[in-house]
Parts: structure tokens; C-alpha cells; sequence
């Protein structure tokens, strides 16, 4: 995971002085756990999950909040301060900061829409099956979020219709037994040498 790190820490920055990074797939495809692995390899880079912007009433209608909550105050070098969505309680919490840090995760269905994908200096795709991320959510949720799939598979299925976000991705990320494998991706952009990581270790091969 060290060496994805210090490739991303060389970019330039893509939004005032940060260099922000997508992390996008299919729901269930282990976007939050791929983030969480990269953000301690990059020395507890801040993650701004979009979870927290999307809401029961609006599952992607989030890009004005996400535009002047976040965006704006980051591309002018100020911390952005955002209210996250309670999925429980389906009601908005008290702002949460997020620092210009010098490399930010945006992690979600959607954190390569178009309308984000100026701003983003990479964007990286979690390579799983659509049917087999969905299989994986419906059962890491349960039976008490069974209605809450069926509307939401319908929902993504939409929302990459009309905005696709993998064949902008620079890299394609796949998941091995012990760690991960880091390929180039169909935007061209992301070099040419695959790398496989391991959590925070070393790199080696699957």
C-alpha cells in the first residue's frame, strides 16, 4: 500500500493544494475498507465518505453539497465542513471538518461522477462484479436493509447509466487473497507498471 501512497503523494494537486483522490465501484465492492487501508499508508490521509452526503431522499443528488460544502472551501487551501447523513436516525448530524490536507479520499458510489472528475488528480475503481458487490452488501447489511437494496440496486443501476464512472478510471483496483492488486485503467492515466499490496506491508505479487 506504501508504494500506491507515494505514487498518489507525487501527483500535483487537482483542488487548491490538495491532491484528491476518487474511490469508486459498486456498492458493496469494499470501496470504505480499500480507503481506509490507503488513508493509514498515506499517514491518516482524511476520507470524506459519501455516505455521509447522500441521504434516504436523495441516494445521489448530492453534487451541490458536495460542490460548495467541500469542493470550494478545499480549492481555496480552507477545511470544508459538511453535515453527515444518520442512515438510522435519517436525519443530518453536526458539521464534521475535513482539512486541505495534501492528499484527500472521496470514497463512494459516485466519487467519479462528472461532475467531480475535474477536480479529482486520480480516480481509482474497485474492479468487482456489479452482481457480486450487491450479493456482498445484501449480506454484510442483512435482512433489516433487504427493501433498502431493492430500491437501491434500481438506483445505481440509473446512476451508471447516465453517468459511468469506470471508463474514466486511471486505475483499476482487484482484490487478492492477501491484499490488493493495482492496475492501469481505461483512462490511460494512471502509468503502466501494476503494483499488488498488502494492507500496510510491503508490496509483492498475488
Amino acid at each position: 500500500m506504501h508504494e500506491l501512497a507515494a505514487r498518489l503523494r507525487r501527483l500535483p494537486p487537482s483542488c487548491g493544494p490538495v491532491r484528491l483522490i476518487g474511490i469508486d465501484g459498486h456498492a458493496g465492492s469494499g470501496k470504505s475498507t480499500f480507503a481506509g487501508r490507503l488513508a493509514r499508508a498515506l499517514d491518516a490521509a482524511p476520507v470524506l465518505r459519501l455516505d455521509d452526503l447522500a441521504s434516504h431522499d436523495a441516494l445521489f443528488a448530492w453534487t451541490r453539497r458536495l460542490r460548495t460544502e467541500v469542493i470550494d472551501p478545499l480549492s481555496r487551501g480552507e477545511s470544508a465542513h459538511y453535515a453527515p447523513y444518520d442512515w438510522h436516525a435519517r436525519r443530518f448530524g453536526p458539521p464534521r471538518a475535513l482539512p486541505p490536507a495534501e492528499v484527500v479520499l472521496v470514497e463512494g458510489v459516485g466519487a467519479g461522477r462528472r461532475d467531480l472528475r475535474p477536480w479529482l488528480a486520480r480516480l481509482l475503481w474497485m474492479e468487482v462484479p456489479r452482481e457480486e458487490s450487491w450479493a456482498r452488501g445484501r449480506e454484510r447489511d442483512g435482512e433489516e436493509q433487504r427493501d433498502f437494496w431493492d430500491g437501491w440496486v434500481q438506483a445505481e443501476r440509473r446512476h451508471f447509466a447516465e453517468d459511468p464512472s469506470r471508463p474514466f478510471a486511471d486505475l483499476l483496483v482487484r482484490q487478492c487473497e492477501k491484499g490488493y492488486e493495482v492496475l492501469p485503467g481505461p483512462a490511460g492515466t494512471g502509468g503502466s507498471d501494476p503494483c499488488v499490496t498488502y494492507g500496510d506491508g510491503p508490496s509483492a505479487v498475488c
